[in-house]
């Protein structure tokens, strides 16, 4: 190292990193603190791979008292914290700050508590999605919510981004399926809201947290919601000739007071990807392919299938499959839980977009992101949760062709803005991050924002938790209301993209 000098501010700033790594390393001793750059490249992105950045020091705590102390330590000196999970988010909700402290929860990986007369669970929020299901299906329960990386991603992301599934359409998003959370305040303070109650007295405090982006505190415990198993689930296996007519069959169903346990839709695109990468037995001479679940007694089933089946056809529909047995059933559902690893086969990379339309608007949606798709030259492949609405259009692109990326953020910037033009909003479950945050102004104006920066103010005055991610516009929290504060005029992170 000899000749290498460094201007001051430079030898100030890694001092100071040093003793904040130092320091960490008390608070969470043994290998919880990781600072060398090569081994942080595990931490570097999350789900969003066009944005990569290396964050000052990770940190994995085990214990929400240790999480209380890092949390109060970053406070008292104003250190940004961004909680991570299993990093699997879609929108960069997880995206490191390179003047931040990486706070990474997967320690937290233990179920605490079944209670299976309150039907409930007590959870750490590393556990992942489908162990909650596979720890309580011995005894016939499961967890409704199951967004299709439930093999990997974590249960307090899920609070996070308030993710939905397949089955959400019947049984609800995460918001309908936690009860209580135990989570660390900015300032330290380890606070519980709900419990294993349905519901809890005074403000929705729960309601806020869940789908919060990490922007109110970091989650140590979660309390969900078990169901009983259903005594019988069939599926329906559906083909359309268009998109439209799929979609106006979703609408008509839920128009016939038919709720289904879940309703997917995929086009032509990706039915043949999953077909090529699972052999789910799909047909490939259609356009549009519907799975719709119905569960109930044997009767129920019967009578609704009928009337599905007759929708469908008034609906153009050309062929018609059911499940005849619980393997048959589990095999349609594999293709469409497969579609995102199998639109990888086809396209050397693809943009995943989440944005929420009525039912009404999908035909209309559908018809407009085929003319978008012709306008920027790139391919769309639609894989969705049909009966809520919540779209998932995969946009295909070549990341090494200059310009590509560009076009397909473009492209997804463009459908979003249709979903919002239809009565719909920017996300459904994969939540706004730094992806969306410059589109919220589509959505909500000046005075909506500031409502929920007042909000973001109550839980952490100082902006350290999570900045940069959501907001478009930061405002001092003691000037709300009376003083704008502009990009330019307050510290804002630049994101870098890959």
């Amino acid at each position: 190292m000899s000749g290498l000098t460094m201007p001051p501010s430079d030898k100030a700033t890694l001092a100071k990193r040093a003793e904040i790594v130092a320091d960490m390393r008390t608070i969470v001793p043994g290998e919880g603190v990781v600072d060398a750059a090569r081994e942080m490249r595990a931490f570097e992105t999350d789900g969003l791979t066009a944005y990569r950045q290396l964050p000052m020091v990770v940190v994995l705590p085990e214990t929400a008292q240790q999480v209380a102390r890092i949390l109060k330590y970053c406070s008292d000196r104003n250190i940004k914290v961004v909680p991570r999970g299993s990093g699997t988010s879609l929108s960069g909700g997880a995206l490191p700050l390179e003047d931040a402290v990486l706070l990474v929860m997967s320690r937290f990986n233990r179920i605490l508590d079944i209670d299976y007369p309150n039907r409930c669970a007590v959870v750490q929020p590393g556990v992942t999605n489908l162990d909650i299901t596979t720890a309580v299906e011995q005894e016939g329960y499961y967890y409704a919510p199951d967004p299709s990386s439930q093999i990997a991603c974590s249960i307090g992301g899920n609070v996070a981004e308030n993710s939905g599934g397949v089955h959400c359409l019947k049984y609800g998003l995460t918001a309908n399926n936690v009860l209580g959370v135990e989570m660390v305040l900015m300032n330290g303070e380890i606070v519980r809201l709900g419990g294993r109650h349905l519901d809890a007295e005074g403000y929705d405090l729960l309601g806020i947290m869940t789908g919060s982006e990490g922007l109110l505190g970091v989650v140590t415990e979660v309390t969900v919601r078990i169901l009983k198993k259903p005594d019988m689930a069939r599926a329906l296996l559906v083909g359309f000739p268009s998109s439209e007519e799929a979609g106006q069959c979703v609408a008509d169903i839920i128009a016939a007071g038919i709720i289904p346990g879940g309703m997917e839709m995929m086009d032509r695109p990706a039915i043949r990807a999953a077909e090529d990468f699972v052999h789910a037995g799909y047909p490939l001479d259609v356009e549009a392919l519907l799975i719709v679940e119905l569960d109930g007694c044997g009767a129920e089933l019967d009578h609704l299938i009928g009337r599905v089946e007759e929708i469908a056809l008034k609906n153009g529909s050309v062929t018609c499959r059911i499940s005849q047995s619980e393997e048959e059933r589990l095999a349609f559902w594999l293709g469409r839980k497969a579609a995102f690893p199998a639109v990888g086969r086809i396209s050397p990379d693809y943009y995943c977009m989440d944005g929420t339309i009525p039912r009404k608007e999908l035909p209309r949606v559908l018809h407009g992101m085929r003319q978008l798709s012709e306008q920027y030259g790139l391919r769309v492949a639609n894989v969705f949760h049909a009966g809520d609405g919540n779209l998932h259009p995969l946009i295909l692109y070549d990341a090494n062709i200059p310009g590509e990326l560009d076009k397909a953020e473009a492209f997804g910037a463009d459908i979003l803005k249709l979903c919002v033009k239809v009565g719909g909003v920017l996300t459904g479950e994969h939540g706004v991050g730094v992806e969306k945050r410059d589109l919220m102004g589509e959505m909500f104006n000046q005075t909506d924002l500031d409502q929920q920066m007042r909000v973001k103010c109550a839980f952490d005055p100082g902006h350290l938790l999570n900045p940069g991610k959501v907001f478009p516009q930061l405002r001092r929290c003691a000037e709300l209301g009376r003083m704008h504060i502009h990009r330019g005029q307050m510290p804002f992170p630049d994101i870098p993209r890959f």
